[in-house]
C-alpha cells in the first residue's frame, strides 16, 4: 500500500488548466525531486499536496486517510525564501512554530511551553543550530537561516516535508553543505520527502525518484490551452532509469 497516493489530479485556475491527469504512488521514506520547466504546476502541485489548495477533480490521499481540507502537522513546508520570524531568537523561532501548529493564538503557557522549549532544544541540536539559540536570524548566514526555516517544518513533527526551491538563494559552496545536511536528516528521521527543484543534477543526487511535470499536449497557437502532468518518472538509484514513461500522445480528459 503507497503512503501518498494521487489520483486523477486535475487544478484548473478559472478556465486555465495547470495539472492534468496526475497520478503517483509514493512509499513512506522515499525521495521525491520534482523538476520541469517553468510554468508546468510544480508549486501548485506542492500546495495540493500541503493541502493549502483544493483540487478540481481528483484526490490526494496519506497513509490511506481522507484527503484532507487544510494544512495539518503531518505536513512541513520550506520555501526557498527563508520562512523565518526576524523579531524572534533561534529558539523562540522553533517554539513559535510549534504554537502555530497547536493553537489557534499561538501562545503557550506553563508545562507545555517548558515542554516546547525542550524539543527545540532537540531540534536545534539535530539540526546544528545550538550554539545560535539565543540569537537573531539577522546573525545567521544563508544557510543557517534555512537550516533554522527547516527545523520550523520539524517543528510539529511532519510525516512529510515539502520543500519549494529550498536552495536556490544559497551560494554553491552553502548548497552544498545544505545538501549534506538534509540527507542526514532524511536518514535520521525516514520522513517522506517532496522537493521542487530547477536544478536536475541536484534532483538526481538528493531524490530516490525524479519526476517531470510537463505539457503532454501544446498547441503554440494557445500555449495556455493545455495542463502538466508527470511525463516521467526517473529511477534515481537505478541510474537514473525511467520506470514509468507517460508517452506525448497520452490523451488526458478535461473535468466535466
Amino acid at each position: 500500500m503507497s503512503f501518498v497516493a494521487v489520483r486523477d489530479l486535475f487544478q484548473f485556475y478559472g478556465p486555465r488548466p495547470i495539472l492534468e491527469g496526475v497520478n503517483i504512488d509514493v512509499a513512506e521514506g522515499e525521495f521525491i525531486s520534482i523538476v520541469g520547466a517553468s510554468g508546468c504546476g510544480k508549486s501548485t502541485f506542492l500546495r495540493l499536496l500541503l493541502a493549502q489548495e483544493q483540487p478540481t477533480r481528483g484526490e490526494i490521499s496519506i497513509a490511506g486517510a481522507a484527503p484532507a481540507r487544510e494544512p495539518g502537522p503531518d505536513r512541513g513546508v520550506v520555501f526557498q525564501r527563508y520562512s523565518v520570524f526576524p523579531h524572534m531568537t533561534v529558539r523562540d523561532n522553533l517554539v513559535a512554530a510549534e504554537a502555530f501548529r497547536k493553537t489557534r493564538l499561538g501562545s503557550l503557557w506553563g508545562r507545555a511551553k517548558a515542554a516546547a522549549h525542550e524539543r527545540a532544544d532537540e531540534t536545534l541540536a539535530r539540526i546544528g543550530l545550538s550554539h545560535v539559540a539565543d540569537q537573531y536570524p539577522s546573525a545567521l548566514s544563508g544557510g543557517m537561516q534555512q537550516r533554522l526555516a527547516i527545523g520550523q517544518a520539524l517543528a510539529g513533527r511532519p510525516r512529510i516535508l515539502l520543500l519549494d526551491e529550498p536552495f536556490g538563494a544559497l551560494d554553491p559552496g552553502t548548497r552544498l553543505a545544505m545538501h549534506d545536511f538534509l540527507q542526514a536528516l532524511r536518514a535520521e528521521t525516514q520522513m517522506t520527502v517532496f522537493m521542487v527543484t530547477h536544478d536536475l543534477s541536484e534532483g538526481f543526487k538528493l531524490g530516490d525518484r525524479v519526476l517531470v511535470f510537463d505539457k503532454p499536449r501544446w498547441d503554440p497557437q494557445a500555449p495556455e490551452a493545455y495542463g502538466a502532468t508527470i511525463t516521467y518518472d526517473f529511477d534515481a538509484r537505478n541510474n537514473g532509469i525511467p520506470f514509468q514513461t507517460i508517452q506525448e500522445e497520452t490523451n488526458v480528459l478535461r473535468p466535466q
